[in-house]
């Protein structure tokens, strides 16, 4: 499978690095900054790197032709979601995403009534992709994808009726010699947790709810032990209730005050903003300036300590009919992401999806055409390749409140 992977950050390196020990795949590698798509080449011989604005839908799309690649893998952030989809669309080829189209809030009553949605442009041309014969499998990286995975596997094998699923995220990481340095893109960060958060019910849809709200502490596996979580705007809320049957969906992230207290003073100021401002007699975009100030997530391995879990909690009844609650989780430490392939655990854990899946559609294992979440696919194959990587995934069973 020829590859165009468009994105050579902390993810799309680690990405190139795992799929480098894989047979199935050849890549082709990127980026606005050419020398960083060489870096991340040099994961293995026979990768090329190449230079590419994600806003270019056309050169996008002549790069896949020219290179004859099989599929678009987009590793960038949500900004450039909608070029390179188009821009696969119009080349014929296969898309697989880890972040959908941006959303929206509703102009009037934001924490109340959704507005443009996650991955509402995507899913306004399934049609289209319909039509063309090829898969856009959206939401494919750790948080959605893995975790949906997860949701499909508990409808399909453990749960007769399910109440809630609940995608749960948290972590113990520590990074020494920063007062403040978040694991993952900025950028990306401020987009979800500033926004206002989705949940699903049935009988109401998608509703909105103010940002970090609902806190609850949740339990951890493998040593992580309790962490507050609150809502948080994610594509799993959008994309398990069009394929798996529940009663009600939310994400809820583990932040801590420490960060929820950044996050709402950059908003008190402005700083979350991605419209661009004058200063002097340049133009730019707060939000750029935060994610300049901070250091690169991918730069940060070697100083981090402790484990990342990416979960989904899973309540209702179970085959017998009693009542049953799990958690599906996947857990990777920073050591060993580092030891064994030279990237932190947060963005390892992220890559290790998409390669996976692009195997399975290689092999043939999974397949379809249109716009398809994690969820629409059979997870069994999914898992037992994910076991085969040396990343197992675990289940736990809880006491049913």
């Amino acid at each position: 499978m020829r590859i165009l992977l468009v994105g050579a950050g902390g993810v799309g390196t680690a990405f190139a690095r795992i799929a480098a020990r894989r047979p199935f795949a050849e890549l082709v590698i990127a980026d606005y900054d050419l020398g960083r798509a060489q870096r991340a080449a040099a994961a293995r011989d026979g990768y090329q790197a190449v230079q590419l604005d994600a806003r270019d839908e056309q050169a996008a799309t002549d790069l896949l032709r020219q290179h004859r690649c099989d599929v678009l893998m987009n590793a960038t952030d949500p900004r450039f979601v909608m070029p390179l989809f188009r821009a696969t669309l119009q080349a014929g080829t296969h898309y697989l995403d880890m972040a959908m189209s941006l959303s929206y809030p509703h102009p009037d009553e934001p924490y109340r009534q959704t507005g443009v949605k996650l991955g509402d442009e995507q899913f306004a041309l399934e049609a289209e992709w319909e039509r063309s014969g090829r898969l856009a499998l959206v939401g494919m990286g750790v948080e959605p994808g893995l975790s949906d995975v997860f949701a499909r596997y508990a409808a399909d094998e453990l749960f007769g009726e399910i109440t809630e699923l609940g995608v749960r995220d948290g972590a113990n990481l520590e990074v020494a010699g920063y007062e403040f340095a978040p694991t993952f893109s900025i950028w990306t960060t401020i987009e979800e947790c500033l926004n206002p958060p989705v949940i699903w019910e049935r009988g109401l849809g998608w509703f909105t709810t103010e940002p970090f709200s609902e806190p609850e502490v949740f339990t951890f596996p493998a040593g992580i032990g309790p962490v507050e979580c609150v809502n948080v705007e994610h594509e799993e809320v959008l994309l398990m209730p069009r394929w798996v049957e529940a009663q009600r969906v939310t994400f809820k992230y583990g932040l801590g005050a420490e960060f929820i207290g950044v996050l709402r003073t950059l908003h008190k100021l402005g700083l979350d903003s991605a419209d661009p401002v004058r200063v002097g007699g340049t133009s730019v975009s707060p939000r750029d300036v935060v994610a300049a100030c901070l250091p690169d997530p991918a730069s940060l391995g070697d100083k981090m300590s402790g484990l990342t879990c990416a979960g989904t909690w899973v309540t209702g009844t179970g085959t017998d009919g009693a009542p049953r609650e799990v958690y599906l989780y996947h857990v990777v430490d920073n050591a060993w992401s580092m030891a064994e392939y030279g990237s932190q655990a947060v963005v390892w854990q992220t890559a290790v999806n998409p390669v996976v899946a692009l195997e399975l559609i290689d092999s043939g294992a999974w397949s379809g055409a249109g716009v398809l979440g994690p969820e629409a696919l059979p997870p069994r194959p999914f898992l037992d390749l994910l076991n085969d990587y040396g990343s197992p995934w675990a289940l736990e069973e809880r006491t049913p409140a």
